[in-house]
């Protein structure tokens, strides 16, 4: 591989702000190099170090659609990118390069790099036709010459066609010409007159070589029929034809016409006329009328393509004679291609605090078109604050005016227009979108002052609160808001522990559930902070006030309910109408609303006897107590809260309707036997109405053997001599004067099997006996005696509190 360079700098001062310095390079390497083999040491030829390859941002520009060569900047080599065809990319045009440029910034420096690229013998020569068909007269002279279809080989130089051969016959020679592009062709000449009753035909082969190595060739096969009687060839009356055409002349425009005339007559001087070499390509741009030699255009002339064609013409008799002539056809250069633009750099956003003279883009115009056609001149077409000059040729810069003010005028829109000078003009518009970027000279301003958000208790964690929206006039990086959640305390824990808040979007989270009980308002501070450098930022104070919700039911704190005894609230029946006979009192740990208590009678034995207080829940009589009234009374209240939904609790009440207390007792002795009665109540009700029928008779049987039971047994406890004295223990007092029990009781019961009227008989006075009744026995009584008073059993089944009376029942 051979490799050759030649290296070229200049440097100019350019006013402001701009340096501007330049070189060129030149290598030289063979096609169809791998990709990533080395063309050359950039950074060595130029005389630049690696560090200032990578801190210019060294890049190559280049106007062709691929990219061949690649520039590794941490090496500072150029290599091969993409596979490199030298006839692709130049045809038969020698020599073949292309060129590009390498740009570095601060400071600018522009490099022109001209890579050569040399042929290698890679393709053999080649015939477009597989024969050559000729037809000669048997009376053709002695060195008639007959063109033949020329080899075509895209190898250039040494690795070109280099030479024809003719296989060896007695007829024919080979004379090799070449046109004044340089390109070979042979002609067959006749040097041994042709007899057809001898050799009525000949095959013969052309051979190609190319001057490579190794040597490539190529043939072609030469099919010869003899004629006879034609001694006359086709001669023109120009050996060479020049004429003039117009770039993208349209379809069938007239170049010129050829003329060529013959000695013979009749049949033997009729002519045909065409192209005698097929492989140039030219039959695509051009056609010849075979019959009036007349060529036209049928295909798209390119002045930036080919600026002249040359066309080989061969005109043929009817015996086969010919004779060649040549067509020089010259295209002329019209304004067809408008500047192109292309950008080499350019930089967006610029600080507004950037000096006049600040260089913005590099920009590359280019007019593919020649003379004053391919002469281009720019300028910006509106009025801003930006200029454009010129450096370098083809090269042009844009430099600020004026200093900016991103706070006018945050963006521009900047259009440059490349015009030609051909006529008419042609021109292009580019336009380039500058943004302005600002610096950090405003702080965040909240849309509050004060931002107040409310929350009901029990929520959520991890519920958003409110959202807090703080503005700044600044942008990017300079308005990117964060919101932090200044430090503080409350309750003696962390703020972080109740609340938190987004940092992007400001949304303010609350960490748990809050109990209004507990807590009622958080206070606290958020900064919302910017992103510029240094930061600015500005506080704001927010309240989270807790909403009570109605989450606790009502407490009944008297009277209290036990599991193992029974409580009574005593009304004698002489109570007067409003009597007060208790209060039931209770409480709900909610706030407002939710903590007002009503007071409602659920059920009660007689509903017109007694009412409930609707805001105290005092129990009054509403009539007067009447013999009537049962004893035991039972009252179910209802304590209800205002919330929503209310909440309730219920609270049993159980009245003895009685002036004293041996009256009481038979009653409610039997009170767990009533409760499982009602219990059941419903199943037995069901019962009697399926089978109503056969217990009729059984009932009325039944309803009268117990009468008759019951009676006997009244009357033996009616006739005995036990007396039933009340009994007061020693250390009793009565402190509280408004109950309706003062005492306490000392008493004996005799009790049956089914005992619902067993009778009490008082003791005497000072008597400590207890009698304990046990609901299992069948008429048996128990006496347990005891030396200390009733009042100081732990288990005594009677147990005084206030004014109310507990029975405890052994089961």
């Amino acid at each position: 591989m051979a490799l050759w360079l030649r290296t070229e700098f200049a440097s100019s001062f350019l006013p402001f702000y701009l340096n501007m310095v330049s070189g060129h390079i030149r290598y030289s390497i063979p096609e169809e190099m791998k990709k990533g083999s080395l063309i050359g040491n950039v950074a060595q030829d130029l005389g630049l170090d690696l560090k200032r390859l990578r801190s210019g941002r060294a890049r190559i520009v280049t106007g062709e659609s691929i990219q061949y060569t690649e520039l590794k900047t941490d090496k500072g080599i150029l290599v091969v990118k993409e596979r490199i065809d030298r006839e692709q990319l130049c045809g038969d045009i020698t020599p073949c390069s292309f060129s590009f440029e390498v740009i570095l910034e601060n400071p600018m420096e522009l490099h022109q790099i001209t890579v050569e690229i040399t042929d290698i013998n890679d393709h053999s020569p080649t015939f477009k036709r597989d024969k050559i068909h000729f037809e000669i007269s048997e009376i053709a002279n002695s060195g008639a010459r007959f063109s033949l279809t020329s080899a075509e080989d895209p190898d250039v130089g040494v690795n070109g066609l280099r030479e024809y051969f003719l296989t060896e016959n007695d007829n024919f020679v080979l004379k090799q010409n070449s046109n004044a592009d340089g390109k070979k062709y042979a002609e067959m000449v006749l040097q041994k007159p042709l007899d057809r009753e001898t050799n009525p035909s000949l095959s013969l082969k052309l051979i190609a070589v190319d001057g490579g190595t190794p040597q490539r060739s190529g043939t072609v096969n030469i099919d010869i029929t003899v004629l006879d009687a034609n001694d006359n060839a086709p001669v023109f009356n120009q050996s060479v034809y020049k004429a003039t055409v117009l770039e993208n002349s349209p379809r069938d425009t007239y170049v010129t016409t050829v003329n060529a005339s013959d000695a013979d007559f009749g049949s033997n001087s009729v002519i045909t006329y065409y192209f005698s070499d097929l492989n140039s390509g030219l039959s695509d741009l051009f056609m010849i009328d075979e019959t009036t030699g007349v060529i036209l255009i049928t295909g798209s002339v390119d002045f930036e393509k080919d600026k002249k064609y040359e066309l080989r013409i061969d005109a043929k008799d009817q015996g086969g004679l010919t004779d060649s002539s040549k067509v020089i056809i010259e295209v002329t250069d019209v304004n067809d291609n408008a500047p192109i633009i292309s950008v080499m750099s350019f930089t967006s956003p610029v600080s507004e605090d950037s000096p006049s003279g600040t260089t913005i883009g590099i920009i590359n115009v280019k007019d593919l078109d020649s003379g004053d056609n391919g002469q281009v001149n720019c300028k910006i077409e509106q009025n801003a604050p930006f200029k454009i000059k010129s450096n370098l040729r083809n090269y042009y810069t844009l430099v600020t005016d004026t200093v900016l003010d991103r706070e006018s005028v945050s963006e521009y829109n900047i259009t440059v227009v490349a015009t030609d000078a051909g006529r008419p003009p042609l021109y292009t518009k580019r336009t380039f979108h500058l943004k302005v970027s600002d610096v950090n000279d405003n702080a965040p301003v909240f849309s509050q002052g004060v931002y107040n958000a409310f929350i009901t208790e029990n929520n959520s964690p991890g519920v958003s609160v409110l959202m807090l929206r703080a503005r700044d006039p600044d942008e990017n990086q300079n308005a990117r808001i964060s919101y932090i959640l200044e430090d503080a305390n409350i309750g003696g824990s962390p703020v972080s522990e109740y609340v938190s808040v987004n940092a992007e979007s400001g949304v303010v989270h609350v960490v748990r559930s809050f109990d209004y009980e507990q807590i009622k308002q958080l206070v606290f501070v958020v900064k919302a902070q910017d992103g510029g450098s240094p930061p600015l930022s500005s506080n704001v104070s927010v309240k989270i006030m807790i909403q009570d919700q109605n989450d606790n039911p009502p407490q009944v704190l008297y009277p209290v309910q036990t599991g193992g005894s029974l409580v009574a609230e005593m009304v004698p029946r002489s109570a007067d109408v409003g009597y007060l006979v208790t209060k039931v009192v209770a409480v709900d740990v909610d706030s407002g609303q939710n903590a007002w208590l009503s007071y409602k009678l659920q059920k009660a034995t007689d509903r017109a006897l007694f009412e409930v207080g609707l805001q105290n829940g005092e129990i009054r009589t509403i009539r007067q107590v009447t013999d009537k009234d049962p004893v035991k009374q039972r009252l179910t209240v209802i304590v209800e809260d205002n919330g929503q939904p209310s909440r309730s609790a219920t609270v049993i009440v159980n009245v003895a309707v009685a002036d004293s207390f041996p009256e009481v007792l038979s009653e409610f002795t039997d009170f767990t036997h009533d409760k499982e009665y009602n219990d059941n109540l419903t199943f037995y009700l069901v019962l009697a109405l399926a089978v109503v029928s056969f217990l009729f008779i059984t009932c009325l049987v039944v309803i009268i053997s117990v009468k008759i039971y019951r009676w006997r047994q009244s009357r033996v406890l009616y006739h005995s001599n036990l007396p039933v004295i009340p009994y007061y223990p020693p250390r009793y007092s009565d402190t509280l004067g408004t109950g309706t029990l003062q005492h306490v009781y000392n008493y004996e019961v005799c009790r049956t099997t089914d005992s619902r009227k067993s009778d009490c008989k008082f003791g005497r006075a000072g008597s400590q006996n207890v009698l304990i009744m046990d609901p299992s026995s069948t008429g048996t009584m128990q006496r347990i005696q005891s030396e200390k008073s009733i009042l100081d059993e732990p288990d005594s089944p009677i147990e005084v509190r206030g004014n109310m009376l507990s029975l405890v029942f052994v089961k």
